[in-house]
């Protein structure tokens, strides 16, 4: 019997001309930060890429001056229809260079090309073309006829999705008429530097859009700036907390996106096979570097053994290794810190007496990763079922009947996404109105659009992103109870 294989098949990384170190993003222009310098690494190499500035609180008000002089100055002035073509444009200019962005995404990241190339970049298009769509239309966005905007939106984002979560918080922030200053995730600054580029080639006025790159410090400088209107924040749910707590009682407004520790539910009448291809795609898409990741499986019981046979013999397929390569199916894992948090709650589940299974796969020498995880025999206590793992393992349990598996699906202190496998729409739209899930999906996973609504409950923060639900929060009525700043 021959057995096929693929052959090696990397996208070159000579598309990208990176410059040996960046500045920070202000006023328009690259300029030295205060604060030093530090590596962005490739996870899958533990390579440098290129260095990158570090701001320090002089830096990051240096640069809200900059969102506050352009909003007052112009932004805010000028007229939707005019913001649109802005917008409209360095969505085309995305479109353009894509390939490049997909490249410096699956460097940075560690994400495989495939990914980045075919639903990254495409949906970081797509929410600029759509936000471009809402710039002149804001009196339909149920605010009233004249909504204003806010000011200077301060936005904070992870590693996971980083263009793509720039682009959710920049595209309505700018079509509202806000300015922003930026911080990336200090392990995945370079696709947001390559869009500070972007900005300059689509003439967007200086000012406008600034980036401020560095880690923690300049997070919590940014958000401390009495001069920002809005903080917009997605990553963990213990420094939203911190933020939240923070800025109680001030009048900056406040979008928190964070963990999760989603239930995707299979029935016992659902399309297995469909069913299985939605389990693998919400739970190891991005390596599992997703918030509102299928890390929690809820199976009925009497199909458990054929769900966890069939998925084992999917993740079999799965190919692990070079982003860079097209038959990659599974990257690195962003960074050794998570890698060293998602060791230890898997070891977790082990010591708990769940049973762990791993695809057969051969971990590179260099670089950072896991291999595709199942654990069977999970208990509602166990660590692996109750804290966000971020990484390729997932949690089998079991239930028998529909509330049973409502139960242990609210069963958790997040409330980003769900899924529900069935074939019947009664019990679909039943279950989905019992769970306490900002996203639910039905007979899919993962899948996102600019015009629809996401965010969560409970500890998986307040607040929506996307649609006209994420333009309204950058935007006030036209009759305020109180000033802008």
């Amino acid at each position: 019997m021959t057995f096929l294989d693929y052959a090696p098949a990397p996208e070159s990384t000579s598309i990208l001309n990176l410059k040996k170190s960046y500045g920070l993003f202000i006023g328009g222009e690259f300029i030295d930060g205060h604060g030093g310098s530090f590596a962005t690494v490739s996870p899958s190499t533990e390579t440098t890429i290129t260095q990158v500035a570090m701001a320090t609180e002089a830096d990051v008000d240096a640069a809200v001056r900059a969102a506050r002089k352009a909003f007052s100055g112009t932004w805010s002035k000028m007229p939707g229809s005019e913001r649109a073509k802005y917008l409209f444009r360095i969505a085309r200019i995305i479109q353009e260079r894509s390939r490049e962005l997909a490249v410096a995404e699956s460097l940075d990241n560690g994400k495989p090309i495939r990914e980045t190339r075919d639903v990254d970049i495409p949906l970081v298009a797509a929410w600029f073309f759509y936000y471009a769509g809402w710039a002149d239309k804001l009196e339909y966005a149920g605010l009233g006829p004249a909504p204003r905007a806010l000011g200077v939106a301060g936005q904070i984002i992870p590693w996971n999705f980083p263009l793509l979560m720039l682009a959710w918080k920049i595209a309505p922030a700018l079509a509202a008429g806000n300015t922003v200053v930026l911080k990336p995730a200090e392990t995945t600054p370079l696709t947001a530097l390559l869009f500070a580029e972007i900005c300059q080639q689509a003439d967007l006025p200086p000012g406008v859009v600034n980036i401020v790159t560095g880690a923690g410090a300049t997070g919590a400088a940014l958000v401390a700036h009495p001069d920002v209107n809005k903080i917009a924040f997605t990553g963990s749910t213990a420094v939203g907390r911190g933020i939240a707590q923070g800025l109680a009682g001030t009048p900056t407004r406040v979008t928190l996106e964070l963990g999760g520790k989603g239930a995707n539910i299979v029935f016992d009448d659902a399309a297995i096979d469909q069913a299985i291809e939605g389990i693998v795609s919400g739970i190891f898409f991005n390596q599992g570097h997703v918030c509102c990741a299928g890390s929690r499986l809820l199976v009925q019981e009497n199909i458990h053994d054929d769900v966890v046979a069939r998925l084992q013999k999917r993740l079999s397929t799965l190919r692990l290794g070079d982003p860079l390569d097209k038959n990659t199916d599974i990257g690195a894992v962003n960074s050794k810190a998570q890698l060293q948090r998602i060791t230890e709650l898997a070891n977790s589940g082990d010591s708990e007496g769940a049973d762990r299974w791993s695809a057969p796969c051969e971990l590179p020498a260099k670089g950072f990763w896991f291999p595709p995880t199942l654990f069977t025999g999970v208990q509602t206590s166990h660590r692996i079922a109750r804290e966000e793992i971020f990484g390729p393992v997932l949690s089998i349990l079991t239930f028998r009947t529909p509330d049973e598996a409502v139960a242990k699906a609210n069963n958790t202190p997040y409330g980003l996404s769900a899924g529900i496998w069935t074939e019947k729409a009664s019990r679909m739209l039943a279950i989905a109105d019992k769970l306490r899930a900002g996203v639910i999906w039905a007979n899919t996973f993962n899948k996102f659009d600019p015009a629809s609504p996401f965010g969560g409950y409970k500890e998986s923060g307040y607040g929506r992103e996307g649609g006209k639900h994420g333009l309204a929060g950058y935007l006030e009525s036209s009759s305020p109870k109180g000033g802008l700043k």
